[in-house]
C-alpha cells in the first residue's frame, strides 16, 4: 500500500457534514440527521464553500477544576447527541462543540465534484486548503507521516480524551475506513439489540448479540442511554435467557449499539453508544 498517514481518533460523534447551496446539515453514521443537535457547527460550518462534504467528528473539549489543559469528553458530547433538540441548544451555549474532520468527500468550487477516488494525499491537501479559510470550531484532525510522532501521540495523548491512532495509506482512496487500520487504547464492535432487562420505558440494561453470535448481557445504562434506546424497541414481549441464565424480555428491529470489546470474553459488556 506504500507510505501511511497517520490520524488521531477522537472520542467523539462521527459526523458528515454537507455544506448545501443554502444552508448545512449534519448527519450520524447511521444516516439520521443530527444537525438540530449540532447547530453551533452546523453556523461555524456556513464559512465554508457549498457543496463542501467532510468527515469527521463532532467533539467537546472540557477543561478541567482546576482550569487546566483542556479534554475531549465523550460524555459531554453523548450528552448532546441523545437530548432533545431544545435541551441540545441549551448544551451548545455551555459548552460549544468542535467539528475534527479527517476527510473532505467533495469540493465542487475546486473542480472536484467528487473526491473519493482520488487518493489520500490529495485530498488530505484540499481539506487543508479549504479549512484554511474557516478555522475554528471547524478543524482538521491531526496528521503525521511520521511513525515515531504518532506512536508518540498514542503513548501520552489518551489522558486528554483521544482513543488511539488511525493509520490511512497515502494512496489509499476513500471507503468509508474499510482500509484504514485503528489502533485503540479500548476496541469496540458494534452489535445488535435483541433484548432489555427493567422496564419498557426506561430499560435498565440491553442484552446484545456480538459479530462472533454469542449473546450477552450489559452492564447497567446510564440515565441518557436508557431514555434513548427506549422509544426505539419494538417490544414483542417474549422471555429469554442468555447463557449465563439472565432473564430478558426480547425484541425485535435493528437497534445497533457499539459496546467496548475489552469486556466481552465476560457475560457482561459495557454499550458505549448508540448507532
Amino acid at each position: 500500500m506504500g507510505p501511511w498517514a497517520y490520524e488521531l481518533k477522537l472520542d467523539g460523534h462521527r459526523t458528515v457534514l454537507w455544506r448545501t447551496g443554502g444552508g448545512v446539515r449534519l448527519q450520524s453514521r447511521t444516516g439520521r440527521d443530527v444537525t438540530s443537535h449540532w447547530m453551533d457547527l452546523a453556523v461555524a460550518a456556513m464559512a465554508l464553500p457549498p457543496g463542501v462534504i467532510l468527515d469527521g467528528e463532532a467533539v467537546i473539549y472540557l477543561s478541567d477544576a482546576d482550569g487546566g489543559a483542556a479534554r475531549i469528553s465523550f460524555e459531554a458530547a453523548q450528552s448532546r447527541a441523545l437530548s432533545s433538540a431544545r435541551r441540545a441548544s441549551e448544551l451548545a451555549r455551555r459548552r460549544p462543540a468542535t467539528y475534527v474532520a479527517f476527510d473532505i468527500l467533495a469540493h465542487p468550487e475546486a473542480g472536484h465534484p467528487d473526491l473519493r477516488p482520488r487518493p489520500y494525499q490529495e485530498r488530505r491537501q484540499v481539506l487543508l486548503d479549504v479549512l484554511a479559510n474557516v478555522g475554528p470550531p471547524i478543524e482538521p484532525v491531526w496528521s503525521t507521516t511520521d511513525r515515531d510522532e504518532a506512536q508518540g501521540w498514542y503513548e501520552t495523548l489518551e489522558g486528554a480524551g483521544v482513543e488511539g491512532v488511525v493509520a490511512k495509506p497515502l494512496r489509499s482512496v476513500y471507503r468509508a475506513g474499510r482500509i484504514w487500520s485503528k489502533v485503540r487504547h479500548a476496541d469496540t464492535v458494534d452489535a445488535v439489540v435483541i433484548g432489555f432487562t427493567g422496564a419498557a420505558r426506561r430499560p435498565t440494561a440491553l442484552v446484545v448479540r456480538l459479530p462472533d453470535r454469542r449473546v450477552a448481557l450489559s452492564q447497567k445504562l446510564t440515565t441518557a442511554l436508557a431514555a434513548a434506546v427506549a422509544p426505539r424497541l419494538m417490544h414483542e414481549g417474549g422471555r429469554a435467557s442468555t447463557t449465563a441464565r439472565d432473564v430478558y424480555t426480547s425484541v425485535g428491529g435493528e437497534v445497533a449499539v457499539e459496546v467496548v470489546v475489552g469486556t466481552t470474553r465476560h457475560a457482561v459488556l459495557t454499550v458505549v453508544r448508540l448507532r
